[in-house]
């Protein structure tokens, strides 16, 4: 025992001998401090972090001479030499002369430079944060090259790369601080809705294109990375406020404004806490395209009218006058008819509003790099959400809760994330009960049908009308009594449908669903000497879906199943590190497919006496697992019946329909039938051939994981002033997911040439929608060039421009959707200068996008070309550490959409004051 003790006495005595201390302040070239920055010792494990004033404390067990090295994001490296013991040290360090300088975190889950990495990155900093010309942050991600940001609302964008997007963008992942900020329930991300603070955000990574090999199956086409600040290393009270005004044709002005707080403190080297509070309200943009869907060019007067932004109108039936009067046939006609609809802000609330708050404790046990935190998020909005309808996300809430350990080598965090969908209500299903409450759709089609007899005959008049007087004549009577908006009565029974969750009399839907996720990393370089960047990881995640069966089959209770992953990953540089080789591997595993393999191959290499050029190829596989509603909804969306296929929710949707008297009388089949969703996958029409009068009998496959198979070849360099990023990439898809319709007999068997047949005849049927995988094949394409530089002087310069376009076979696959959705061009570039005159800056920037054709659930349509200019000037004042930002977003007013059915996008204008120590 005396020899262990004596031992461990030399052993200590040795470290304390060996420790040399360093201490200094790193500043920028305008002599302020930058907090944050990366004090490393060259050659081993140990390093320090400059505190808010940019001073730092480094010990060493390291005797002089030693060299450090001090970076910081956005800034250029410098290195300093260490001669003796206890040297104070002030280091200046300049802002990066290049982007691709910058340090990223997301491409190898490891920092590394922009320049090596070996997939294409984007990245907004605190740098861009600040300029930004758009509203928030958030919004100042669109002018990124290969990022398109779809607007469903003024609280709620939606990011995504390479095309296949709606607003539920379920093949895009992000990420806030390692969370994943998908809603549950939904799928999908709600944009910043619940998200992150301005004032918290370090940085942004947008990582393009596949990677399931590192993070799984949520990261299919593009993840978005969000860090916050430390509060070790951001300390202090900031805030800002902005107000302006929002302005839309449709609107008018309306008053926006936004504010927000953060507060962070460290009460000594192992103690620190941060709080974030802000809140966001304006009035959303207003939806009014009429545009009929069954014709379009019509007017209201269509006796089959369905406008776009018009619900309640989905109701219809096929009138045969002659028949309903006993009269021969040919004598009166017949028509397809419609319910006289509510257009849509009549319906959904437009007061946007987005609250978010957090709170982290971080601990350093031992004052090292060793570090717990708690953290709770905290989110609360009011947005419109455009899906299969579209739907007035009214007090919707998400919590995040997480515990996490980790130092420089690894991490371990477990979390929850759940959702509420507060008030929540369909539109559509809003105009059709409240219709309903003041007239059955029975009564409301027998009033017209008797009225429109009447008239073509000259019933009691003697005076025969012509078709459009009759159809309005009809109409008129049918609708007597209908309910007013703005009358009490219309508020009355337009509240007891938004609350009701039963969608054959209701419109509210009720979502409660949430998931558990436990992720870890860990970095074993330190231990192999740094001889290679070798990491291995994994996660586990299990979801429990609760809808009360308004959006989900839980008819009887919460419906639960997990995931689960584990992933590897080497990367080793050769060749005076001029050649980088990156391989990994993950397999994933959901409990309801078999396992899956993601490989990934990258290789870039670093060219150049001056090593200013880098060239990156990579090959990877990924896949997608069926989102939780691709496996378990069960609602009626009124144009169809949203079935997914999990294997035992075939048989949990049970609906009942009606059948007609020609159904009863001549087939003698029941006065209702109960159908099981099974029967739209295994007895069911196309509805492309129903609609072309030549039924087909289809058979429909229940949903698989989806898989791709991606290219993709890069450039980057910097010649003097220009930095130069090029890249090209090829997607192939197997098993691509995407919903077939199709149309299910309430009698007879698909295919059978009889009842069947007779069923569709008769109006006895049902659309579905189904969840399954194409068997064509389905390619994309694309690439991205972007040129940044500066001229005259300080004037920063950028362009880029972005290329996407698929290979896909419509004409032979008319019931498949794609999803497709972006822009075949699009054209981007930005121009300004942080330093026009002292404490003075501004920025530009312009967006030009094409035409495209929007396919999604809720209604199929041309989205024309559109141009954006935004603009801001900003004055910094040192002395109360502010900075006063005047701007505007679409400052031409050219009114334009990002997606088939959505509100018009027109001018904000803000004034902005933020506080940041």
């Amino acid at each position: 025992m005396r020899r262990i003790l004596f031992a461990l006495v030399l052993l200590i005595s040795g470290s304390v001998l060996a420790q040399t201390t360093v201490s200094g302040t790193v500043v920028d070239q305008n002599n302020e401090p930058v907090p944050g920055a990366n004090v490393v010792v060259v050659g081993v494990a140990e390093g320090a972090v400059a505190d808010f004033d940019g001073n730092f404390t480094l010990t060493s067990t390291l005797n002089p001479p030693f060299q450090i090295k001090i970076s910081s994001v956005g800034f250029d490296e410098a290195t300093v030499q260490i001669t003796k013991n206890n040297q104070v040290v002030n280091v200046t360090i300049n802002e990066s002369s290049t982007l691709l300088d910058e340090i990223v975190i997301s491409a190898s889950r490891t920092p590394e430079r922009l320049f090596e990495s070996p997939v294409s990155v984007e990245r907004f900093g605190l740098r861009e944060i600040k300029n930004t010309t758009a509203e928030s942050f958030y919004g100042g991600l669109q002018n990124l090259k290969g990022v398109d940001i779809n607007t469903n609302s003024l609280t709620f964008q939606s990011v995504n790369t390479r095309g296949f997007a709606t607003f539920a963008n379920n093949r895009f992942l992000q990420l806030v601080d390692g969370m994943d900020n998908t809603a549950p329930g939904l799928n999908f991300v709600l944009g910043n809705l619940v998200g992150m603070s301005e004032l918290d955000v370090q940085s942004v990574e947008i990582l393009p294109g596949a990677s399931s090999a590192l993070y799984g199956a949520g990261a299919f086409n593009g993840i978005l990375f969000m860090r916050s600040k430390n509060p070790f290393d951001f300390q202090g009270i900031s805030a800002y406020a902005k107000t302006g005004i929002t302005s839309q044709e449709a609107a008018g002005d309306n008053q926006y404004y936004d504010v927000g707080i953060r507060a962070a403190h460290a009460f000594s080297d192992k103690v620190a806490v941060k709080a974030n509070f802000s809140f966001l309200q304006g009035e959303d943009w207003h939806a009014n395209n009429y545009t009929d869907l069954n014709n379009p060019g019509a007017d209201r007067s269509n006796p089959a009218y369905d406008g776009l932004n018009i619900y309640g109108d989905e109701v219809g039936t096929l009138i045969n006058f002659d028949a309903a009067a006993g009269l021969p046939s040919g004598t009166v006609g017949s028509a397809f008819i419609t319910r006289t609809g509510y257009e849509e802000r009549d319906l959904a609330n437009y007061n946007a509003q987005s609250v978010k708050s957090d709170f982290a404790l971080h601990y350093r046990p031992w004052g090292n790099d060793f570090e717990i935190i708690l953290n709770s998020r905290i989110g609360r909005g009011t947005t419109i959400y455009q899906g299969a309808n579209r739907y007035s996300v009214a007090g919707f809430k998400m919590q995040q809760h997480k515990i996490e350990l980790k130092n420089d080598n690894f991490f371990l965090r477990g979390y929850i994330v759940s959702e509420n969908s507060g008030d929540a209500y369909d539109t559509r299903f809003a105009a059709i009960n409240v219709n309903r409450r003041w007239k059955s759709d029975e009564d409301w089609f027998t009033q017209y049908a008797q009225t429109f007899i009447g008239a073509k005959l000259g019933v009691g008049t003697g005076v025969q009308l012509s078709d459009e007087q009759a159809h309005a004549a009809a109409r008129a009577v049918a609708d007597t009594g209908r309910l007013i908006p703005g009358t009490p009565e219309f508020q009355s029974a337009f509240n007891a449908v938004i609350t009701d969750g039963d969608l054959t009399t209701g419109a509210k839907f009720i979502d409660n669903t949430k998931f558990r996720h436990v992720n870890g990393n860990y970095n074993l370089a330190h231990l192999i000497n740094d001889w290679a960047d070798i990491q291995v990881g994994g996660s586990f995640r299990e979801y429990e879906l609760s809808s009360n069966g308004t959006i989900f089959t839980d008819y009887d209770g919460p419906i639960t199943y997990n995931e689960f992953g584990a992933y590897a990953q080497l990367q080793k540089k050769f060749a005076d590190d001029r050649l980088k080789l990156t391989l990994s591997g993950r397999y994933d595993k959901n409990e309801f497919f078999d396992g899956f393999l993601s490989p990934r191959a990258g290789i870039s290499a670093t060219l150049g006496e001056n090593r200013n050029h880098n060239i990156r190829a990579s090959i990877q596989q990924g896949f997608r697992n069926p989102t939780t509603q691709d496996l378990f909804i069960g609602l009626n969306a009124g144009r169809a019946i949203l079935v997914g296929s999990a294997p035992d929710n075939l048989d949990r949707d049970v609906r009942t329909f009606s059948v007609s008297e020609a159904g009863q009388n001549n087939f003698g089949q029941p006065a209702t039938v109960n159908i099981v969703g099974r029967a739209a996958y295994e007895n069911a029409f196309s509805l492309s051939s129903v609609q072309n009068g030549a039924p087909e009998a289809v058979n429909t496959s229940v949903i698989q994981p989806e898989e791709i198979t991606a290219v993709e070849l890069g450039y980057r360099t910097q010649l003097g002033k220009f930095t130069i990023d090029l890249s090209g990439y090829y997607n192939s898809y197997e098993n691509f997911i995407a919903n077939v319709t199709t149309v299910v007999p309430f009698y007879g068997e698909a295919g059978d040439n009889g009842l069947s047949l007779a069923a569709l005849q008769n109006g006895d049927f049902q659309a579905y929608q189904t969840y399954t995988n194409s068997d064509v094949n389905i390619n994309s394409w694309g690439a991205t060039a972007g040129v940044d530089t500066k001229i005259f002087g300080n004037f920063d310069l950028g362009v880029n421009y972005t290329y996407a376009d698929l290979d896909f076979d419509k004409a032979s696959n008319p019931d498949f959707r794609t999803n497709f959705n972006t822009p075949k061009h699009k054209v981007k570039a930005s121009f300004g200068n942080t330093e026009l005159f002292k404490n003075f800056g501004f920025g530009i920037n312009y967006r030009w996008s094409d035409s495209f054709f929007w396919e999604a659930t809720f209604a199929d349509g041309d989205v024309p070309a559109y141009t954006v200019l935004d603009a801001q000037i900003n004055y910094t004042v040192p002395s109360i550490k502010s900075i006063f930002k005047v701007g505007g977003s679409n400052i031409l007013g050219e009114e334009y959409y990002t997606a088939f059915g959505s509100g018009n996008i027109g001018s904000i204008f803000f004034v902005s004051w933020t506080i940041n120590p």
